[in-house]
């Protein structure tokens, strides 16, 4: 198991909540393309979500205003 510093995802994205949450939506994106696809999977697809994150593939578009 790869464990991911949170310094290093929240470079990309504002909050610890949004990190949440685009990784689970990410990873239910992989999940359903896989599928579509009829492809099986090496890693999870929270990992590969993760991994997006750390490379900087996924980033937050557009800043936080509240």
């Amino acid at each position: 198991m790869v464990l991911y510093p949170m310094h290093e995802m929240l470079a990309h994205i504002e909050s610890r909540y949004l990190l949440v949450n685009m990784v689970a939506h990410r990873a239910r994106e992989i999940s359903e393309e896989a599928e579509k696809e009829q492809v099986s999977l090496f890693e999870k697809p929270v990992t590969m979500a993760l991994e997006e994150v750390r490379s900087g593939e996924l980033r937050q578009e557009a800043p936080i205003e509240f």
